[in-house]
């Protein structure tokens, strides 16, 4: 499937219009619901080969975000052959007590794995407590990129953002 059918299904699987509050804080008449194109196993697989290309040559562990960026790096890591974690928001306080579940991040080559950003702000906050266990980021994807904002927040904190689309690539592709 070509780039611009896979931004077709997104668009058409998981665009809302209404009034939706971000996690940024910012308020928004549209949104895309990840979780609608992530359900969607197709059109999941169709978004993981074209992520894959963008994936440094170097990396040796995928790490999903919770909650949205779980689907899509388990299918990017079933894509690339590439060993996946999936890092909660919080180190759970039972049990193993793990921050990142799944393959052990300490001493790779760490690129971090998210489906739709806005400002990186979750982002930030989750590279932070992954480098300090050890993990070496300096990439993060997404599938869809809101705001060129996000470009800039990363960049202060020596991330580069690479999308796979972004909101202005979708809607061009739609109209």
């Amino acid at each position: 499937m070509k780039k611009s059918e896979i931004a077709k299904r997104i668009y058409t699987t998981a665009h809302l219009t209404g009034e939706f509050n971000l996690r940024s804080g910012q308020i928004s008449n549209e949104y895309f619901d990840k979780y609608l194109f992530e359900a969607e196993p197709e059109l999941l697989g169709q978004i993981a080969k074209l992520m894959k290309s963008l994936i440094p040559d170097d990396t040796e562990l995928l790490a999903g975000l919770e909650m949205g960026g779980i689907p899509v790096v388990t299918a990017l890591s079933i894509e690339s052959c590439i060993k996946a974690a999936f890092i909660r928001k919080k180190a759970k306080e039972y049990g193993t007590c793990k921050l990142a579940e799944g393959a052990e991040v300490d001493g790779k080559k760490v690129c971090v794995v998210e489906d739709v950003v806005t400002t990186g702000g979750q982002i930030i906050e989750s590279v932070k407590e992954l480098r300090n266990r050890g993990a070496i980021i300096d990439t993060v994807l997404c599938v869809i990129e809101r705001s060129p904002k996000a470009v800039e927040m990363l960049s202060a904190e020596g991330l580069q953002l690479k999308s796979a689309f972004t909101m202005e690539y979708i809607r061009n592709e739609i109209e």
